[in-house]
């Protein structure tokens, strides 16, 4: 015990930065938004006004969850609890996979078991270390929501609700973490699931049950399948239920005990799903910087593809459905269309547009995912044995900003596509496709801007641009997607390269806002270049 408990400082100590971060950071932008709600939508009318456009519009449902009432507690849970979930999700799952699998890959683990401890020590501390962060993080958003005025009740159990889906990810982190033979295998499987939880909840909400009045709605039995379905059936501001957090808890702790158990019969290093040897020799293709990229990135670019892509079909196939709801009700229509900006477009790409605006965050993700491995190849040494040959950094970071590039553009033109073609399926018009293309390749130039910041966080602080990488997309979608509603000032947000992407058909293409996106992410890349050339390579 006393050998755990020592593993357990010791893991908490490495995560005394990272960690209390992302505690505050969560708590703090729930403070934000049950603070801009309360300012933005004060008086009862405007907040039936929205709510009532929530109810009677699936793509509301899918994008933010669930309707429950008018009060001012209601709507601040509607509007943020989603989010604020995949954010204790991501949390979880990269706290996890740091200490387990990551640890193992690094030779940390081998040190750990040399001295007399259980086998399954480490990970019983890196679980109990999730979930004491997790406890903490139901507080502080708890605290957050009783600063912002709301009540005390309702602030606890929305608190405990964000809490338990991180808990939830801790675990299924822990498991991923055994079958996947990498770090980084693991990390991409867990923030799969927590992306796969979030659409999953999307789709049981986008098909539920309205009320009369549209004030409420009852979700679909499919959001079952997803933790945050989970916690929002808590529904802690109308008539609270604990019984789904207390469920999703249990839930947890059987698969904490699956995931010690499998640890302690598991061997240092291997895992439940072998990892296939390489070629003896490189492929012709892969022998050039750019190859040798696409090699090591190929899968993770498919994961991201393919999960657009089943966003993009969302958004075409519920097409109908938005129409048959939404078309025959007038003030509604009106009241959907002042929301949107520039005002104009038919109802169905309105609905499209406001999805396709999630891909083209999962676009720029693709991107700043690519950049960050190079962080990983260098701490771990083999830029070190690559950059012995002839090829200079900057070569390498151009040929991995290419690739980023590319996949940005794969990640927004699969999800229009798809979307397209649902809408084809059912029988929905979708525009010429010169359009839809367009409409797709609107989102790169803000998405290329994330990645040239990225990769000139790695240039300059390589130690921590995996943080800043990851940090400036998330404030960028803050600012991005709640700016308005914090009611911020709009040089602020304008700092949000999200906030100049043409949302067409309903916004008309802005070619300036594009060139100058363009412009700063070409001077970000070649500055970025210029300052890797001139640093060593860091451990």
């Amino acid at each position: 015990m006393s050998g755990m408990m020592g593993l357990l400082l010791v893991q908490a100590r490495r995560e005394r930065v990272l960690l209390p971060v992302w505690i505050l950071s969560i708590a703090f932008l729930g403070f934000i938004i049950a603070n801009a709600v309360a300012t933005e939508f004060g008086d009862e009318a405007a907040r039936s006004a929205i709510i009532t456009v929530a109810g009677a519009s699936p793509a509301f449902l899918f994008v933010r969850g669930l309707p429950d009432g008018t009060t001012v507690g209601a709507v601040v849970f509607f509007q943020g609890y989603a989010f604020t979930a995949v954010l204790a999700g991501l949390m979880s799952t990269f706290l996890v996979i740091r200490h387990t699998r990551t640890d193992e890959e690094l030779g940390r683990a081998e040190l750990i078991g040399s001295v007399p401890v259980r086998r399954a020590a480490p990970i019983t501390a890196t679980l109990i270390l999730g979930g004491t962060a997790n406890l903490v993080l139901a507080v502080s958003v708890a605290a957050g929501y009783v600063a912002a005025g709301l009540p005390l009740s309702g602030a606890i159990t929305a608190g405990a609700a964000v809490g338990a889906v991180g808990a939830f990810f801790v675990a299924i982190s822990g498991l991923v973490a055994q079958i996947m033979p990498s770090g980084r295998a693991s990390n991409g499987a867990a923030a799969a699931l927590v992306g796969g939880a979030y659409f999953v909840r999307g789709v049981g909400d986008a098909f539920g049950t309205p009320s009369a009045d549209l004030t409420q709605v009852t979700s679909g039995w499919f959001s079952w399948f997803s933790p945050i379905g989970w916690g929002q059936r808590s529904r802690p501001f109308s008539v609270a239920d604990p019984i789904p957090l207390l469920g999703l808890v249990a839930v947890s702790l059987l698969l904490a005990l699956a995931v010690i158990w499998l640890r302690s019969k598991r061997d240092l290093g291997e895992s439940l799903l072998a990892e296939r040897a390489g070629r003896e020799r490189a492929a012709t293709g892969a022998s050039s910087l750019l190859g040798l990229a696409w090699h090591q990135q190929r899968f993770i670019l498919l994961g991201w593809c393919l999960f657009s892509g089943l966003l993009g079909g969302m958004a075409g196939g519920l097409g109908p459905v938005v129409t048959n709801v939404i078309g025959g009700n007038q003030s509604l229509r009106e009241l959907i269309f002042r929301l949107v900006p520039g005002g104009r477009g038919e109802l169905i790409d309105v609905f499209t547009t406001a999805l396709l605006g999630i891909a083209g965050v999962l676009a720029a993700a693709a991107g700043v995912q690519v950049v960050l491995r190079l962080r990983t190849e260098e701490a771990e040494g083999r830029a070190e044995l690559l950059l012995a040959a002839p090829r200079s950094p900057a070569r390498w970071l151009g040929a991995n900003l290419l690739l980023a590039t590319v996949s940005t553009v794969m990640v927004a033109v699969v999800a229009r596509t798809a979307a397209a073609a649902g809408l084809a399926v059912s029988g929905v018009a979708s525009g010429p496709p010169g359009l839809l293309i367009g409409a797709a390749l609107a989102h790169v130039p803000a998405a290329v801007v994330f990645i040239a910041a990225t990769a000139v966080a790695f240039s300059v602080i390589p130690r921590a641009s995996i943080a800043l990488g990851w940090g400036f997309l998330a404030v960028g979608l803050v600012l991005g997607q709640f700016g308005e509603l914090m009611r911020l000032p709009a040089w602020l947000q304008d700092l949000s390269a999200f906030r100049h992407t043409a949302a067409m058909p309903v916004e008309a293409f802005d070619p300036i806002a594009a060139l100058t996106m363009t412009g700063i992410a070409l001077t970000g890349a070649g500055l970025a270049g210029f300052l890797l050339s001139k640093r060593d390579l860091a451990a």
